[in-house]
């Protein structure tokens, strides 16, 4: 009986050494560095903690890129239509900027053929004197004949000419009279032109002479044919030279007849210093 509690002694004293052999290295490494076990335990719980803080700000960072990278995607791809959308314009308005250099070119083509002056002298423009008023006679009034005895007055083909300098006029008798210009060509009249002087360079200091109503007949001479293309008001508080648009009547006239139906004052004579045609030449196709 003692010899099995020596024995059963002998047991637990050799399990009591091998956990003390076992715990000794922990202990001493403990004491190695500084700390304790429970020290130890909680430095290793603090660096699991902030392993998982590391680990949320990391996923939390990702997550911001995620959303910064879809975002700026999605303006790259809206930036990337309004690219093409913009090609799509400036491709347009270079078609839209040749279409308007085009028709500018058109324009000012039509321009030039509509406003060439086809009641011009040297251009083979003529009087028809049968049917034009008679040039002022200044008989009756004893200055005019003294101003008149060294030139004699302009004739009506006067208006047919360029120079508009002051009294280089024609003056047709009384307020009322008329002109007929016989064209160089069939025309499909556009527009017409009249010209007087302003009164700040007039010799007498006066436009009373300058034609006001007018009206405008294209004329066939074939058939004594007239056709009434406008009525209008020479206004001298306006430019000298004053284009009036014509009625399209989708004729071609080789005459065109000016009445001057009344002046601005003057009853004795009226000042006509240039008149223009403008339009376009018939086709033989359209002649009537």
């Amino acid at each position: 009986m003692c010899i099995f509690t020596v024995q059963k002694m002998a047991v637990h004293k050799k399990r009591y050494l091998k956990f003390v052999v076992f715990l000794l290295p922990v202990v001493l490494a403990g004491v190695y560095s500084g700390t304790s076990l429970p020290v130890w335990t909680m430095r290793a719980k603090a660096q699991r903690e902030d392993l998982t803080w590391a680990s949320a700000a990391e996923k939390k960072m990702l997550r911001n890129l995620h959303t910064f990278l879809t975002e700026h995607t999605q303006n790259l791809h809206l930036l990337l239509e309004e690219v093409a959308q913009l090609g799509v314009e400036i491709s347009s308005l270079k078609k839209e900027r040749q279409e308007l250099n085009q028709a500018a070119l058109e324009l000012a083509s039509e321009i030039y053929v509509g406003r060439s002056d086809w009641a011009l002298k040297s251009s083979g423009a003529t009087i028809d004197m049968q049917r034009t008023s008679k040039t002022y006679d200044c008989k009756e009034n004893w200055v005019c004949r003294v101003l008149w005895f060294f030139r004699t007055p302009n004739p009506p083909d006067t208006i047919l000419q360029p120079d508009v300098s002051p009294e280089n006029c024609w003056p047709l008798q009384g307020h009322q009279g008329q002109v007929v210009i016989r064209l160089p060509a069939r025309v499909h009249l556009t527009a017409v032109s009249v010209q007087h002087i302003y009164k700040e360079v007039s010799p007498s200091g006066t436009v009373t002479s300058a034609p006001r109503d007018i009206a405008v007949f294209g004329v066939n001479a074939d058939r004594e044919e007239e056709t009434l293309l406008g009525m209008f008001v020479y206004n001298v508080e306006k430019e000298a030279i004053q284009t009036f648009l014509l009625k399209d009547t989708h004729r071609a006239f080789s005459h065109i007849k000016l009445i001057v139906e009344s002046n601005w004052g003057n009853t004795a004579y009226t000042c006509i210093y240039r008149v223009q045609v403008h339009g376009k030449m018939a086709k033989p196709e359209n002649l009537n």
